[in-house]
């Protein structure tokens, strides 16, 4: 797909964000001055809320060893009978913050109390600034109006809450019957999820029970967003939830189950393309690994690599750093594995083959050209030097496309990465002003 405009890319989303049976979202904004910075500051609380809590939820939570007080609190959540809501704040992760878990409970009890539910049939997640503390009162004396707000007809409103240093937001819906799966993602930076990713919310009307939905979003997650990288780091409040409303008779299963997956696909391919400072979204394939671990190793350690992806922000195929970081893990992760085999194609030409780069002035053309036309908008610095993304939505879906046959065995993986642009360190520089 390709948009032309802002305008055009959002008319776009209006069309998937169209909500299933047995949901509500809403959200508020609330102003607060952070008392680790003293500066002035604003938070949106967006709420996704069902009719009547559900029996059918899942969830996949980040494995860092530092997680926040939300993904505390929502594994313990997921052990509960039902889930009727779910409230997310942006602006401040609640990450080792004092009294951190007290807080999730607190706001948790106040959406119950509006909502007409018990405080374990909420979940709060939030996303942000790690370390600092969430400004309590202000967010409990806000809930209502983002409650008031909640409506059946569209999630626009919660996806446009969720984010952080997104450019836009991101839905994807996919119907099923004569239900859907609606889903929609938080994320631009700080992403390389471990077994969930970023914030993510995933909801059907389809009636899926609660054993068959955990089991197909557990699938779901590791070909989608275990399977990306933007910069290496893993977030302490990656999260991934999926409720189902089971107001529409689920008509296939397997139908179902491929369903989910593909939302979570083109959600994961969104965040890439949604990375902070991306100028390329980068897609490794790998095939012929003796495992898939190393498959996917390898794959990630070309997207990871700040000499590939610095080289591709440049428009520069110097595609030896390509065999570089290749070598580099199976250096670590294989040694000694026979690479006489190997093949490597990027933009479906190839560059290297029998332990031999296959390159000359028509090849490296070509691929300047390739890489150009993949390429969403080119660095423009702002007055004072800053560089800044010119536009706020997708152009198009291109990406830099690179294979890699190791020639050593039948296992495969695909990996979603980006380019590092001078954008990128724009952002984190002074990511908290």
């Amino acid at each position: 797909m390709t948009f032309a405009s802002r305008s055009e890319h959002r008319a776009w989303l209006a069309t998937q964000a169209v909500l299933p049976a047995g949901f509500r979202a809403g959200s508020g904004r609330l102003d607060f001055v952070p008392p680790e910075t003293g500066r002035p500051a604003q938070m949106t609380l967006s709420v996704l809320a069902l009719d009547r809590p559900t029996s059918s939820f899942a969830g996949a939570f980040t494995r860092s060893a530092f997680p926040g007080a939300p993904v505390i609190v929502g594994r313990r959540r997921m052990e509960e009978p039902r889930l009727g809501a779910v409230v997310v704040n942006n602006k401040i992760s609640n990450v080792c913050a004092p009294g951190g878990v007290a807080a999730v409970e607190r706001i948790a009890a106040a959406a119950a109390a509006l909502l007409g539910f018990a405080p374990g049939e909420v979940l709060v997640a939030s996303t942000g600034v790690i370390g600092w503390r969430l400004p309590l009162d202000e967010m409990v004396a806000a809930l209502p109006g983002a409650i008031a707000a909640l409506q059946a007809e569209t999630v626009l409103p919660a996806a446009l809450g969720i984010v952080t240093t997104d450019l836009y937001p991101k839905v994807r819906r996919v119907a099923v019957g004569d239900g859907s799966i609606v889903g929609i993602a938080k994320g631009a930076g700080m992403i390389e999820p471990n077994l969930a990713t970023l914030l993510v919310y995933l909801l059907t009307d389809l009636d899926v029970p609660r054993i068959e939905l955990r089991d197909a979003l557990a699938e779901a997650v590791d070909p989608t967003f275990n399977s990306m990288s933007i910069d290496t780091d893993t977030s302490t409040s990656d999260s991934v939830v999926a409720l189902a409303s089971g107001a529409v008779p689920c008509p296939d299963r397997g139908v179902f189950r491929s369903a989910l997956g593909e939302v979570c696909a083109r959600l994961a391919d969104d965040v890439a393309r949604n990375g902070e400072g991306v100028h390329h979204v980068v897609r490794v394939s790998v095939r012929g690994a003796p495992d898939g671990a190393l498959a996917l190793g390898v794959g990630k350690a070309v997207v990871n690599s700040p000499l590939v992806k610095t080289a591709i922000c440049g428009n520069d195929p110097n595609v030896g750093r390509i065999v570089m970081a290749i070598g580099k893990h199976l250096g670590v992760h294989a040694p000694g594995l026979d690479l006489g085999g190997a093949r490597i194609r990027m933009g479906g030409r190839e560059i290297f083959a029998a332990g031999t780069f296959r390159l000359d002035p028509e090849v490296d053309a070509a691929l300047v050209a390739y890489l150009r036309e993949a390429e969403m908008y080119a660095s423009r610095p702002t007055e004072g030097g800053r560089f800044a993304p010119p536009i706020d939505y997708p152009p198009h879906e291109r990406v830099v496309d690179i294979e890699i046959d190791l020639g050593a065995g039948a296992a495969t993986a695909v990996v979603t990465g980006t380019d590092l642009t001078h954008e990128y360190v724009s952002e984190n520089a002074d990511y908290r002003s």
